[in-house]
């Protein structure tokens, strides 16, 4: 009964995280769907959070991290947009 909680609340917050993955413009929306597909479920409770962040950020400068044009201050910000960027090759 527990662990059928717990997962359903996992499988919750994956799809509020999917849904703010959609942005509108094609580059991030693919990144950030290659990176929930490839690599979000390896990363730690704290990684995940400062995913949540780094989804906060305007398009505009997203984009700017993902590309890596622009680093995060924040260190493991710039580390998720680091995985994201790897997880979006081939």
């Amino acid at each position: 009964m527990l662990a059928d909680k717990v997962n359903t609340g996992k499988e919750t917050e994956r799809s509020r995280l999917l849904w703010q993955c959609r942005r509108g413009m094609l580059e991030l929306d693919a990144m950030l769907q290659a990176f929930m597909d490839k690599a979000y479920d390896d990363l730690t409770e704290q990684q995940q959070k400062a995913f949540e962040i780094l989804l906060q950020t305007p398009d505009q400068l997203l984009l700017e991290y993902l590309m890596g044009r622009t680093i995060p201050i924040d260190k493991d910000v710039a580390y998720v947009a680091r995985r994201i960027r790897e997880s979006a090759g081939p």
